[in-house]
């Protein structure tokens, strides 16, 4: 396989940089097209050679890409989802010497879904040499499953207006062994957070720690915030964010990701995230970028803007949100345990409020409280670190009004 390029010369300050463009590969004979399933790294961001930068489906697997050039992510310059044909461009990268851009590189790929028994990743799709990426995707949106997909292409190459007149002749629903059934393509945002969550189970060593919080400030300080009457009323888990943000501060341990196998990355500011549910059971990142410079009330309304966007379908997860934030309170959900998504480095979870009785008594005293769960990156967080960094957001929550 050989990942040709179209290069210029980009000058940076004195030094001229090869600017090269990242094509699809050419991984067997017959292909024409791939899905571009998941980018894995942002403009701006340090690439490594031989390092998986994006995902793309053929009709024989979904697969990791690697890039073949050191240097730095220019820019993506095809959407995920969009359909490219092999040898067209994905992305440009300028790269850090001349050396890299002459001639002809392997890419490198790396298979996440193969076959049809799906042993990697866990996710079974059906090897159809017949059925273009193309024709694979129009038929998830119309709801076409695999199992009809394959029975359609025994005899011939299966494109889009193939699937109109299956559709025209099939009766409502689906049937196949086993009973009557529903099947409909899965979302875009669904098979991005899948790919992102079975990279992570290959990759994290995940350790959980939780505490119980006192939540009695929070919610003193909100009642304070509404008999105001003003327009300003932040909520108590913008509030908990915000203790979270001024101890992620204090602890640079969290703000580090991997760069590559043997570099760490410790970014200078906070970009938090919080998760967002959307109808239908998907989930969006809104990522509050460099929090730690925001007033309480700028931070606040920052945070209102950002969960809205994230509302609207607009998902803003990138490399440098790497600490997420969960709420589940409205849910009546005490304890769990959070999923940590590379190159996230902790995802903590907020509980439901509850009566408990107050340890720091001497006498029967019940008291409201919330339990913090967190779960974090053994590789780059130990237990102390860990556990240092969760009491200090108990502390801060439960003298919130010394921070707001």
């Amino acid at each position: 396989m050989s990942n040709s390029y179209k290069g210029s010369i980009h000058e940076i300050g004195e030094k001229a940089m090869p600017e090269v463009s990242l094509l699809i590969p050419q991984i067997g004979e017959g292909l024409h097209e791939a899905r571009l399933v998941a980018t894995l790294k942002k403009p701006g961001d340090k690439i490594h050679r031989d390092e998986p930068i994006y995902q793309m489906e053929t009709d024989k697997a979904v697969m990791d890409v690697e890039s073949p050039y050191e240097g730095v992510l220019i820019k993506w310059t095809a959407e995920v989802d969009s359909i490219v044909p092999i040898g067209g461009v994905v992305a440009l990268i300028e790269t850090t010497s001349a050396g890299d851009a002459s001639g002809e590189s392997k890419s490198e790929i790396k298979e996440e879904v193969s076959g049809s028994s799906g042993e990697a990743g866990g996710n079974s799709q059906i090897r159809l040499p017949n059925v273009p990426p193309r024709t694979r995707a129009y038929a998830k949106s119309k709801g076409v499953s695999d199992g009809q997909l394959a029975e359609l292409s025994k005899s011939k190459k299966l494109m889009p207006d193939d699937i109109d007149t299956f559709l025209k002749s099939a009766a409502p629903g689906s049937k196949e062994k086993g009973g009557e059934f529903e099947e409909i393509p899965m979302s875009s945002k669904q098979r991005i957070l899948s790919s992102r969550l079975q990279r992570g189970s290959q990759l994290v060593v995940p350790g959980t720690i939780s505490v119980a919080v006192k939540w009695d400030q929070i919610e003193r300080q909100r009642a304070i915030a509404k008999d105001a009457g003003s327009d300003f009323q932040p909520s108590t888990f913008t509030m908990f964010s915000f203790a979270v943000v001024k101890a992620l501060i204090e602890f640079p341990s969290f703000r580090t990701t991997f760069e590559g196998e043997n570099n760490v990355r410790t970014y200078r500011h906070v970009n938090l995230g919080i998760a967002v549910g959307l109808p239908g059971d998907e989930l969006v990142i809104a990522a509050v970028e460099d929090a730690d410079t925001l007033s309480w009330v700028d931070f606040a309304k920052r945070t209102r803007e950002k969960i809205e966007l994230a509302r609207g379908g607009r998902d803003q997860i990138s490399e440098s949100v790497i600490v997420s934030l969960t709420n589940m309170q409205n849910f009546k959900l005490r304890d769990a345990v959070p999923v940590v998504v590379p190159p996230s480095v902790a995802t903590i979870f907020l509980g439901e409020v509850y009566l408990g009785l107050d340890q720091d008594s001497q006498e029967m005293k019940m008291r409201r409280f919330a339990n913090i769960a967190m779960t974090f990156d053994h590789r780059l967080v130990n237990g102390v670190g860990a556990a240092n960094f969760i009491n200090l957001i108990k502390k801060n929550v439960e003298t919130i009004e010394t921070i707001l």
